[in-house]
């Protein structure tokens, strides 16, 4: 990927600008293939500048899982350095720029930088995780596990660091390697004679919430296969997705995973549902139709569908459908529930 304007600054006297914003924030979402020249040489770098001797050598891994498995059996591989190449220098930075600007100044400087970044990348991180270990141990608890989770924790975030790096100055300092790595590579592991170093993802697929969604395939893909598959943030099964196009109501009835039949509800439509599997109405007045539909093992499907009073265009009005808490008894209180009303006192004087 291309050095986007360059080393990003991030202190007071140099301050960050949104193209190096932007910078950071494309490199944390990247999926084009990695810069191995670009990565090798920050991680020797990084080494470097940690006062160790580089690596003996660096090894590419398709996806953080790969790299997990290769690293199980990378028996000459010696101790990670992770605390000298990556926790350190970035105390060192924190501390400093903390007592150049204050506590004050630093709160600011964080929500103006990598706290931008932060919440969206960091979500993302933890799904990648969880992912690596639901594939290599599935749900053990055991001695596996454990392991698995260690070498997780060994990991630093390659292009996944780029919101707390996008705080700090990068471009001839102590972090300058590990900044490197973020610009080039995914997540890699450095231990003292061997560094393993991840592709980045094929694919990214998010939300206006920034969570992983995609409906036609994974929302995270890796060139070794690797694959996260979501639906507006909830992690689902991949041939669940292939199921979405061809529900009906009673596929979504059968459902025994909550979770799952509140996925396919919405993929499918609520009212849509609501017209389709026979439900009826429980309460009618002037501000529309109250309806509700029991679901097993969970909260009921509970609309108020109104009509526009305001006509289109083309002399026709609009249905719309508006989910109401399961407790609405009529069509008003759900109506006024939306508006943040109670029934009482919810009388418009004119419907548009």
């Amino acid at each position: 990927m291309e050095d986007v304007g360059g080393a990003a600054r991030g202190v007071v006297g140099d301050v960050v600008s949104s193209d190096d914003l932007s910078a950071w924030r494309a490199w944390a979402s990247a999926t084009v293939p990695a810069d191995r020249t670009g990565a090798e040489d920050g991680v020797r770098r990084a080494y470097r500048q940690a006062g160790l001797a580089e690596p003996e050598r660096v090894v590419w891994a398709g996806s953080p899982r790969a790299a997990v498995t290769l690293l199980r059996d990378l028996a000459d591989r010696g101790p990670s350095v992770r605390e000298a190449v990556r926790s350190t220098p970035w105390a060192h930075e924190r501390l400093r720029l903390h007592a150049e600007l204050g506590a004050v100044g630093w709160s600011a400087h964080w929500a103006a930088t990598g706290g931008r970044l932060w919440e969206s990348t960091q979500a993302l991180v933890d799904r990648i995780r969880i992912g690596v270990l639901e594939e290599l141990v599935g749900r053990e608890t055991g001695k596996e596990a454990a392991e698995v989770r260690l070498l997780l924790l060994d990991a630093v975030l390659g292009q996944h660091d780029a919101p707390w790096l996008a705080a700090f100055a990068t471009g001839n300092g102590p972090l300058d390697g590990v900044a490197a790595v973020c610009r080039s590579a995914g997540w890699w592991w450095p231990y003292a004679r061997v560094a393993v170093v991840c592709e980045r993802p094929v694919a990214l697929h998010r939300d206006e919430a920034g969570r992983l969604d995609h409906g036609d395939g994974p929302a995270l893909a890796y060139p070794d296969g690797f694959a996260l598959h979501a639906w507006r943030g909830m992690p689902v099964p991949a041939d669940f997705l292939a199921e979405l196009p061809t529900l009906t109501p009673e596929r979504i009835r059968s459902e025994e995973n909550a979770e799952l039949r509140r996925v396919m509800l919405e993929h499918y439509g609520y009212d849509r549902y609501l017209t389709n599997s026979g439900a009826r109405p429980v309460n009618k007045d002037r501000t529309g139709t109250l309806w509700r539909i029991d679901l097993p093992d969970d909260e009921p499907v509970v609309m108020v569908e109104v009509l526009n009073s305001t006509p289109e265009p083309d002399g026709t009005r609009r249905t719309y459908w508006l989910r109401v808490p399961p407790s609405t008894r009529t069509a008003k209180a759900g109506v006024a529930w939306t508006f943040g009303l109670q029934p009482e006192v919810y009388e418009p004087v004119r419907e548009t």
